[in-house]
């Protein structure tokens, strides 16, 4: 039985012309890279509930500043700071890069969001070897979670008028 599997004699393998039959077959995915045509900034947009996030990353050392303000007193709640921090300390780049956060609508845990997903973005584009970590931990996946709206009849979404007996 041994001898059927190491027998290989009427099997031949073909390989492309332009393929290498040492050279390991590579799979590639294909990442959509943003960058600034005039000083080559990685780019990225983030959106969560009503808000939107457009972030520049750089090299640099680290400083991240939203909407022209440090990001500590941007986002005064520790949740929304570990929210915005968290990709770049995931991928070991917080040291690395200066990021430029320009962010509108909603309130500050959705602007939060939409930054952690913007910079996730831009940190593939200026890396994409981050790309694994990131999409294994929820960063690069949109949040559609959306306020529902309000229905005719109806006081909101959901909730009737009061019931009365007589």
């Amino acid at each position: 039985m041994a001898n059927d599997i190491t027998e290989t004699s009427g099997l031949e393998t073909t390989l492309p012309p332009d393929m290498d039959a040492a050279a390991p077959a590579v799979t590639s995915v294909a990442h959509r890279v943003k960058k600034d045509p005039i000083n080559g900034d990685a780019l990225g947009t983030g959106r969560r509930k009503t808000s939107v996030a457009r972030v520049r990353i750089r090299p640099g050392s680290g400083v991240i500043t939203v909407n022209g303000r440090e990001f500590t007193e941007f986002f005064p709640n520790l949740q929304d700071q570990t929210a915005v921090t968290s990709g770049l300390d995931l991928t070991g780049k917080r040291t690395e890069v200066d990021v430029i956060i320009t962010v509108h609508g909603g309130g500050p845990t959705g602007q939060s969001g939409a930054c952690k997903m913007g910079i996730a973005r831009a940190l593939v584009s200026y890396d994409t070897s981050t790309f694994p970590p990131l999409r294994n931990n929820g960063h690069m996946t949109r949040d559609s979670r959306m306020k529902e709206r309000k229905k005719y009849g109806l006081h909101g979404a959901r909730r009737g008028t009061q019931f009365s007996k007589r």
